[in-house]
């Protein structure tokens, strides 16, 4: 059956590298309306949690944030499909960063850091276009497929260059891991944590929230900074990527503090362009 699975896997991507981005983006207008209008794919969820997190807003203000959102979500269906195909100086094209100026210094000192950004815009772009346009070594965490084969085959093609992918299994070890320059640590945190044991609790979006604390975790221990990352949608396929620092020195702060920060600032975000935030996740399922 894995086989079987790998097969279609690798036939959709073929399908992907030859249909142009102005093509895919009709299909993603077709996708759109079968998920929202005939499937009402997570319907329930997204709307929930956009009355929660805006709960000033009219329901034809909450519908009207909906149906961006599954704009937008279908656009990143495509784009992560096509990013299987695509070379990295098309994908920095794309997807460029900006304001690294102090990374790059941090770079010079030989200082390692953590990258930390949310399921925001897009996201799955970053293992390919960052190896160039950054100095520092990137490294990448996510979970193993249960595929085999399709989860080596998204290791090989996730990243390019000097990028690397790790699996969250071995997090602390990644941490310990001597790359020969500095490395920035990438992790998107802002998942429901496992379990209430492994949350750290905060207000965010205007709703208590069980929090994963990973970037605080080893931020500390190892006294590496922690930037905070989002890549703002200039148009369909098209990003920015922006750094700020959120902590220079962790181990001046309080226990939850960088956790505070990290939420605060991608609440901001949020907060000024919904649209391209991850809603149909069961983000606050947990209760404390």
């Amino acid at each position: 059956m894995d086989t079987i699975s790998y097969i279609v896997f690798r036939f959709f991507i073929f399908l992907f590298r030859i249909i142009p981005f102005s093509v895919l983006f009709i299909f993603s207008d077709g996708i759109c309306f079968l998920m929202y209008r005939v499937i009402g794919y997570r319907k329930a969820v997204i709307f929930q949690n956009l009355r929660n997190s805006f709960p000033g807003k009219s329901e034809t203000e909450i519908r009207k944030m909906a149906g961006k959102f599954y704009h937008h979500l279908c656009d990143m269906l495509v784009e992560s499909m096509k990013a299987f195909s695509m070379k990295e100086e098309e994908v920095v094209k794309r997807y460029q960063f900006e304001d690294t100026g102090f990374l790059d210094e941090l770079y010079r000192q030989g200082r390692p850091a953590i990258v930390v950004a949310g399921h925001y815009g897009n996201w799955e772009w970053a293992g390919v276009a960052s190896g160039t346009q950054m100095k520092h070594v990137p490294v990448g965490f996510y979970k193993p497929l249960s595929n085999k084969k399709v989860d080596a085959y998204v290791q090989r093609t996730r990243v390019q260059g000097r990028s690397k992918l790790v699996s969250i299994t071995n997090t602390a070890a990644v941490f310990n891991t001597d790359y020969g320059e500095p490395a920035a640590f990438y992790m998107v945190a802002d998942q429901s944590p496992s379990s209430v044991r492994l949350a750290y609790w905060l207000n965010f979006l205007g709703q208590d929230t069980a929090v994963l604390h990973g970037p605080e975790k080893y931020a500390r221990i190892h006294n590496f900074p922690v930037v905070f990352a989002f890549s703002r949608k200039v148009s369909r396929g098209k990003y920015r990527v922006r750094f700020s620092m959120l902590v220079e020195d962790p181990s001046t702060t309080k226990m939850g503090e960088i956790t505070e920060k990290y939420m605060r600032a991608l609440e901001k975000v949020i907060l000024e362009e919904p649209e391209y935030y991850l809603w149909s996740h069961k983000r606050w399922k947990l209760k404390r």
